[in-house]
């Protein structure tokens, strides 16, 4: 098997810069817009945000010298993180050039929407192998398998409330992508009855799926997420990823800022993933293996305190967890399970 590339230092460290930038804001006004409306003399001013193919109007109220002033502190924000964009923007060239992991464009473009109408800032949570690509960049490898995938994984705990960002009285997933004109269409359920999960572009692979953690009995019953105006699919063992998230760069246009799962829970959690899919799913198990395999390889190595901490809270999610988690850790490279065995086994 091909041995893990390391990134040259200096792309770690650009990595690094990228992140610190990213956290903080850096609004452009690109789909905003301030206009005013005059009615009987008086002057009125509204905000409009545009989505995509769709823009929508917020009344603000009648004109006065405080609303004048907060409209033009606002454009002089657009107007000050301009030198951080072109910043930004060069830091992701640079990247790119130093052998970093690229996000295709249409998955930029669909995690970029989301970015920006608050998903990630709400407590959204990218899983599955966008993640993985990810992990790339935050770990400073390439990946020897980058095992592709068009499927966009957005998941969220429904169990905890979450707290819109302003303007924003509620983010509606469904029509961020309906308005974005890439051409979204609601996937329907196995159960006609049931809400849709999934939405995916016509005549492509690209789809997105909201999924939230399955507590309790066993159930298939799509769980409305409120804050996002749409239904998740339940997912047994889900909430173990999304205790413990992290933020990470998508190396697309000048970055998107995402959560992600911690990288050594997302590995045990695909070694529980394997064993829980059907036979038939080959493809998807060896796939499953792939990745935690080469996190592992990395981990070990750079970050065995991950480990650790990720396998005791493994232990907490109980009997049928921890067996189908080892079931797992047999079926990767025995020299990968060892090493990380020399971690998490106790004496």
């Amino acid at each position: 098997m091909t041995e893990i590339q390391r990134l040259p230092d200096m792309v770690t460290l650009q990595y690094s810069e990228l992140m610190q930038q990213c956290i903080h804001p850096a609004p452009d006004g690109s789909n905003i817009s301030f206009k005013s409306k005059k009615v009987a003399g008086q002057r009125y001013w509204y905000l409009y945000i545009s989505l995509g193919n769709r823009q929508s109007e917020h009344y603000l109220g009648k004109e006065t010298t405080e609303l004048l002033d907060k409209i033009g502190e606002e454009k002089s924000l657009w107007e000050s993180t301009k030198d951080d964009r072109l910043v930004r923007a060069r830091l992701v060239a640079m990247l790119l050039a130093g052998g970093a992991t690229v996000t295709p464009n249409n998955e930029g473009k669909v995690i970029a929407l989301l970015e920006k109408s608050g998903m990630f800032l709400a407590g959204g949570v990218i899983i599955g192998t966008l993640a993985f690509r990810a992990y790339a960049n935050m770990l400073g490898v390439i990946w020897h398998s980058q095992l592709q995938t068009h499927d966009i994984d957005l998941a969220s705990d429904y169990k905890f409330p979450i707290v819109i960002p302003r303007r924003k009285k509620t983010i509606n997933l469904s029509d961020i992508l309906f308005n974005s004109g890439m051409g979204f269409l609601e996937v329907p359920a196995l159960n006609h009855k049931s809400p849709s999960t999934k939405f995916k572009i016509q005549g492509q692979e690209l789809s997105v799926e909201l999924l939230t953690p399955m507590r309790g009995r066993e159930t298939a019953k799509p769980i409305k997420i409120p804050e996002l105006s749409a239904f998740a699919e339940p997912i047994r063992f889900l909430d173990y990823l999304l205790d413990d998230i992290q933020p990470a760069v998508l190396l697309y246009k000048h970055g998107v800022l995402i959560n992600i799962p911690a990288p050594a829970r997302f590995a045990f959690h695909k070694l529980v993933v394997s064993q829980r899919r059907r036979a038939g799913d080959v493809e998807k198990i060896k796939r499953d293996l792939a990745q935690a395999e080469q996190l592992f390889e990395i981990l070990v190595d750079n970050r065995p305190g991950d480990l650790i901490l990720a396998h005791e809270a493994a232990e907490k999610m109980g009997e049928k967890f921890m067996v189908q988690l080892a079931s797992g850790m047999k079926q990767i490279r025995p020299e990968v399970s060892e090493a990380v065995g020399e971690f998490i086994l106790s004496d």
